[in-house]
């Protein structure tokens, strides 16, 4: 009797005009090959964020999959940065 545990990346969607990347994973416990439990976990990112200089900073993506790399490269072009970069110190201090 093998119990064993299975993480698969099943959604990749790319949210809002600032294209956060969104990935849900499904997360399999299995006995002898048979699911006896699932679940889902999520986690989101942007394309990148400002220090307290305002300077750009790039998310590093190089940890992920080549399938996200090549979506979030795709999604996160020069225009979407600079448009979210302008949207960050727009409501910089904003929530303080």
């Amino acid at each position: 009797m093998a119990i064993t545990k299975e993480i698969i990346l099943d959604k990749i969607e790319m949210v809002g005009s600032q294209r956060t990347a969104q990935l849900r994973y499904k997360n399999l416990i299995k006995e002898d090959d048979k699911i006896i439990a699932d679940s889902y976990t999520r986690r989101a990112f942007d394309c990148g964020r400002i220090d307290s200089d305002d300077k750009w900073i790039d998310t590093d993506i190089s940890g992920e999959s080549n399938e996200v790399k090549a979506i979030c490269t795709a999604s996160w072009t020069d225009e979407v940065k600079a448009a979210y970069k302008k949207h960050l110190i727009d409501t910089k201090g904003a929530t303080e």
